[in-house]
């Protein structure tokens, strides 16, 4: 079983379209949703959930008021402005501010506050027309330590070894921060998807840095390339020249932005277009992969 990520340095280079185009061209995969933090995967493959289950990546605190006494020291010490007073309620701890530092909990000489674990989301299993998503949703306001990605990642493994299935397809977060470091470690291979702009050029160079660091294969897309065709040379003879095979060159074209609103891949939705450079961009990473599929 080959773990294969799509990852991008910024939002909005492609990165999902793409994902969703090696869905329906992979013969027997499962399929993550890694991009936790801004999870649309889901749109395209319209998955009908089998399993939820809630996720807990942390610890917050909570002020029993029947044992409060009122001396507001958790308020004083608290860095992040999370305590709050009432007259009517006294002493109580905002949630979406709170970081669970612990701090108030320790130095609450009354024992009046507590250390518990929240929910900040939910995880499924979910079937689709292409085989097994797995995928999430974050809580309003909470963040992505990068655990939630791990536990998807697993699972989605797990289902894969059980299935037997040839590959795990990975929609990846874009950046260098926890949830892409959380993304890639321990992959087989890694497709970055960049597009011909000034931001997306600074930030494929970071990326490239982190995947240099863990030493993880790694094939590059330019995917937009026609809308700056002088960007794309420069991006491609710079990626060259540091030995990172550029494994496809792909237009703009406007059918993706339809194949979306009908809820399809573009390797769904048209023959024409962007498809066949698709079809070369996912032959090119079996090639790497040194996979052949059955048809």
């Amino acid at each position: 079983m080959k773990e294969l990520v799509v990852i991008s340095g910024k939002g909005g280079t492609g990165k999902t379209s793409i994902v969703a185009s090696f869905a329906s061209l992979a013969k027997n995969a499962v399929f993550a949703d890694c991009d936790v933090d801004a999870a649309d995967l889901h749109l395209i493959l319209s998955p009908q959930v089998k399993q939820t289950e809630d996720f807990s990546g942390g610890k917050q605190a909570f002020i029993v008021s029947e044992k409060c006494v009122g001396c507001g020291k958790c308020k004083a010490l608290c860095k992040f402005g999370a305590i709050n007073y009432s007259v009517q309620k006294g002493y109580a701890v905002d949630s979406i501010s709170c970081e669970g530092c612990k701090v108030c909990v320790e130095f609450c000489s009354v024992g009046a506050i507590e250390f518990k674990d929240v929910i900040n989301g939910q995880w499924f299993v979910s079937d689709t027309r292409f085989g097994t998503l797995v995928h999430a949703k974050l809580g309003i306001a909470q963040e992505n330590s990068g655990k939630l990605v791990s536990l998807i990642r697993k699972e989605a493994k797990r289902i894969a070894n059980e299935q037997n299935n040839d590959f795990v397809i990975i929609d990846g977060s874009p950046g260098i921060g926890c949830p892409v470091i959380a993304s890639i470690t321990g992959a087989d291979l890694i497709v970055l998807v960049t597009e011909p702009t000034m931001s997306a050029q600074h930030d494929l160079e970071r990326v490239i840095e982190l995947i240099e660091h863990f030493k993880i294969p790694v094939v590059v897309c330019i995917n937009k390339f026609d809308i700056n065709t002088k960007k794309a040379k420069e991006i491609e003879t710079k990626l060259n020249n540091k030995g990172i095979n550029v494994a496809a060159m792909i237009p703009y074209d406007t059918n993706v932005t339809k194949a979306q609103i009908a809820k399809q891949s573009i390797v769904e939705y048209t023959s024409n277009g962007i498809t066949e450079n698709i079809k070369s961009l996912w032959q090119a990473v079996l090639n790497v992969l040194d996979i052949k599929e059955n048809h």
